[in-house]
């Protein structure tokens, strides 16, 4: 599955970028680099999109 999100980053005072998204709820993403913060804001949204699937997959 591929798609684009939009990615919301800054710069915090204490000197890391910070990376939040409107369109994955839950996903925030803390680094020392840009490239850094991405990559985690990366694995965390592919982390967040299995975990959703699998609970639609669960039948009560």
């Amino acid at each position: 599955m591929e798609g684009s999100i939009q990615i919301h980053l800054e710069k915090l005072p204490e000197g890391v970028y910070l990376a939040t998204s409107d369109d994955i709820q839950g996903l925030v993403a803390q680094g020392r680099t840009i490239k850094e913060t991405l990559k985690i804001a990366r694995d965390i949204t592919i982390k967040l999109l299995e975990s959703l699937e699998k609970s639609k997959s669960i039948t009560l």
